[in-house]
């Protein structure tokens, strides 16, 4: 745990370490490199190789897809109580969804000149769903849910399976009731090649969204182009801020929630203006990690990803959110709304000391996909538009394009393109 406190002189080269931290250990990129290649020469045959090297369990590649028997028996495992709560986050993610779906729209800026947009869903789209330290039921919502929201058709969804080859009842459950079309016990950087190659048993797709660790956001990096992604995003991160109004185990707890996922490379930071807090939170972070059960992955993040930051007011609070720009951003303070308002980069903004950031991962309605390491910035979280195909429409009469040809004509000299100018010079008169 680190205190930053930018009301002392000497604080920037730490402050700005951490707004330009990175998104993934730069080393993993050569060896995920080298997995995709393998795949993409190799297809199923490397995805047993890695699915064995990597989850230890030996599958055939008639064995990669989920069966409808095998769906069946994991709905009967599931409680009454976890299928109530999986149907309601649905439900609700699915009603955020359906505010923001696009319209086509057109409108007439000369005569005879009409300009618009069509929209139209994606057929085939890849969902990964995080495995290997938790079993991730609520991303299968967060993701596959506003696929189906959005129309898309083939919902394509990627897990790893355990050493016996099982994948978790309840996301089974979730894949079944979020409309998902094809599940592969198949996890990290190999489910993700698959999704964006190919292989003999398993057809490319054509976006892939979901998060996962350093190694998933390595591979999804790699295969921009051959598909499209939602974002590449790193470890989790919450960042607070809150003044002396707020409550320290609030706080306290809210940290601990993203430190517990388990890679060790995320990150917790709270921004006060009350240093009184600081001790007190520091206090509650000691406490209560002694009682969770992933204490153990909460510790790497104690020893790197913890910080204090001390601000002289709320305003320059908000200063360093934008600049850090968190994936999950926290307000605790007397004036919540008005902090907020003053925010201008983050991937999701939890408002006030009962909007807790996981209420946002489970059932709120945003999706909990959104932008880590600072690409708040430039990035935005995952919603329904990411899944349709957005077109341009134009439509000229004969009429209305002539006053328009002279500048064809202009452009095509400027720019040596002359079979542009002939273009435009064959509908004259």
């Amino acid at each position: 745990m680190r205190i930053i406190d930018c009301t002392k002189a000497g604080y920037k080269p730490e402050l700005e370490k951490i707004f330009n931290r990175p998104a993934n250990p730069p080393e993993i990129d050569i060896a995920v490199r080298e997995i995709l290649s393998e795949i993409e020469r190799d297809g199923d045959a490397a995805l047993v190789k890695f699915a064995e090297k990597f989850d230890h369990v030996t599958l055939t590649p008639a064995q990669f897809r989920v069966a409808d028997d095998e769906i069946a028996a994991a709905e009967a495992q599931v409680s009454d109580e976890w299928k109530h709560a999986i149907n309601t986050a649905l439900a609700h993610v699915v009603s955020f969804s359906e505010q923001r779906i696009p319209k086509e729209w057109r409108y007439s800026p000369r005569p005879g000149v009409v300009l618009g947009e069509r929209f139209v869903p994606m057929d085939r789209i890849g969902v990964y769903v995080p495995g290997g330290t938790a079993p991730l039921v609520s991303t299968v919502i967060h993701t596959a849910g506003i696929a189906r929201t959005a129309g898309v058709s083939e919902i394509v969804a990627v897990t790893p399976a355990n050493r016996e080859g099982k994948v978790h009842p309840a996301v089974l459950y979730a894949m079944k009731m979020a409309g998902v079309t094809e599940i592969y016990r198949l996890g990290g950087v190999y489910a993700v090649g698959a999704l964006a190659y190919g292989t003999q048993s398993i057809r490319k797709v054509e976006k892939i969204v979901g998060p996962g660790n350093a190694w998933v956001t390595a591979a999804k990096k790699q295969v921009y182009g051959r598909v499209a992604l939602d974002m590449v995003a790193g470890p989790s991160e919450i960042m607070i801020i809150a003044d002396d109004s707020a409550r320290p185990d609030f706080v306290a707890a809210d940290m601990l929630s993203q430190a517990e996922h388990g890679s060790g490379f995320e990150q917790s930071v709270l921004v006060t203006t009350d240093p009184v807090l600081v001790d007190r939170v520091r206090c509650e972070l000691n406490a209560r990690q002694k009682r969770l059960s992933r204490s153990e992955a909460i510790e790497k993040v104690f020893a790197n990803g913890v910080y204090f930051i001390l601000v002289r007011d709320l305003n320059e609070a908000a200063a360093v959110a934008g600049r850090y720009a968190p994936e999950h951003l926290e307000i605790m303070c007397a004036n919540a709304e008005a902090v907020a308002d003053n925010i201008t980069a983050a991937g999701a903004i939890f408002i006030g000391e009962w909007t807790p950031e996981p209420i946002g991962d489970f059932c709120a309605g945003p999706s909990h996909v959104l932008p880590t390491a600072g690409s708040g910035r430039y990035f935005s979280g995952l919603t329904v538009e990411g899944f349709f195909r957005r077109m341009s429409t134009l439509q000229y009469t004969r009429e209305a394009v002539q006053p328009e040809l002279d500048l064809v004509k202009a452009f095509a000299e400027m720019e040596g393109l002359d079979a542009h100018g002939m273009s435009g010079e064959v509908r004259r008169g």
